[in-house]
């Protein structure tokens, strides 16, 4: 009987029992799209990294290796790299923050493809002159820009002179002496890219290089990859904690107002159920399941929500921000919802289970 009583109750009050569903699945979409931007676009970037073709990544000593800061890099080092043995092909790149996250690198483009080999240009070609930009495919389509067109950056107008697929180190390359000019870099670069003659050399060549420089950030393609993950990421493992902190509080004032509000409707009908013979922890149970059902609609109504946030953010923004479906979250934002939602239950389920019987017949 209790159970056909909050399954009534719960399809009785459509609107609420919706409503209510929905708020918890906004707390459910909330943390699964913030984690599926984290690995989305670290995933992006580590792509882009390997897109490089590069065998060892090189940084500064005072560089963080998933920084966005500008040249800590003496570009002279570049010349030190290439008469390295095994060292085939040496490449350097300078990032300069455009905007949020967004970057731009400043290459120059003969050691580029030197290194990586040829970009593949869907319109246009490589730079003709100083403020000449080249951007992917997503920045392209995201903006609306074409060949002729002009980027707008760092104070200065930059001409769109070619159009690229995407998946190689940045959104947007410039000439690197005119960024090391408009970010006042002068002769430095953010990090070198080498390139062996044979990859089975890597190890022994990291080796070489970190005796003659301990302090620099010397990695193997494979473990500078391997850096691209939330766990590297204390700040962003901060945040992530900060929203499911958000989404606790928010679930249970959500669920904690809607079983207060039930309370009240049901005062009656709690006053008959009592009468009949129902003890405090029937009414509890009542409105525990009451809540459980809540709690399971609206973690399948996040769940759809962030496929369509998923959607949203790769159709439209993605050249700003990538999102990846993470199911393997799936259960913990369910026991996220769950303890919000019957600690939110607790109060107005305790006041439920000490109503006078008497009195609750009689109120109006």
């Amino acid at each position: 009987m209790i159970n056909r009583l909050v399954f009534e109750n719960l399809r009785h009050r459509k609107l609420r029992t919706g409503l209510t569903a929905l708020s918890i699945g906004f707390q459910v979409t909330m943390i699964l799209t913030v984690v599926g931007l984290s690995r989305g676009m670290l995933q992006d970037s580590a792509n882009r990294a390997r897109g490089v073709g590069a065998d060892i990544w090189v940084k500064s000593p005072d560089a963080s290796i998933m920084s966005l800061s500008s040249g800590t890099l003496p570009q002279a080092m570049l010349d030190y790299y290439a008469r390295q043995p095994h060292v085939a092909h040496v490449a350097g790149s300078l990032m300069a923050v455009i905007g949020g996250v967004s970057t731009a690198s400043g290459i120059d483009f003969d050691q580029l493809t030197a290194l990586s080999g040829p970009f593949h240009f869907t319109e246009g070609g490589p730079f003709r002159g100083p403020n000449d930009v080249i951007i992917d495919t997503w920045y392209a389509e995201q903006n609306d820009k074409r060949v002729g067109g002009t980027v707008r950056m760092l104070n200065r107008d930059w001409r769109v002179c070619g159009i690229v697929q995407s998946g190689r180190l940045a959104r947007l390359f410039v000439p690197l002496a005119t960024l090391q000019d408009a970010t006042n870099n002068h002769g430095k670069v953010s990090q070198a890219f080498l390139k062996l003659d044979d990859r089975r050399n890597t190890n022994a060549v990291i080796a070489a290089l970190k005796a003659e420089q301990p302090d620099y950030k010397i990695y193997s393609i494979e473990e500078f990859l391997s850096q691209f993950s939330p766990e590297n990421l204390p700040m962003l493992r901060a945040f992530i904690y900060v929203i499911e902190g958000l989404s606790i509080v928010v679930g249970f004032l959500v669920v904690s107002l809607t079983m207060y509000t039930t309370v009240l409707e049901r005062t009656r009908e709690i006053g008959i159920l009592k009468a009949l013979g129902a003890a405090p922890a029937d009414i509890m149970g009542m409105l525990a399941r009451e809540t459980v059902l809540l709690a399971v609609g609206g973690w399948i109504a996040g769940i759809l929500l962030s496929f369509a946030a998923n959607f949203a953010i790769n159709h439209f923004v993605r050249a700003s921000l990538q999102s990846v479906i993470t199911p393997d979250w799936w259960p913990r934002v369910f026991a996220i919802a769950l303890v919000a939602s019957l600690l939110g239950a607790i109060y107005p389920g305790l006041r439920a289970a000490r109503q006078d019987a008497i009195e609750a017949l009689s109120y109006e």
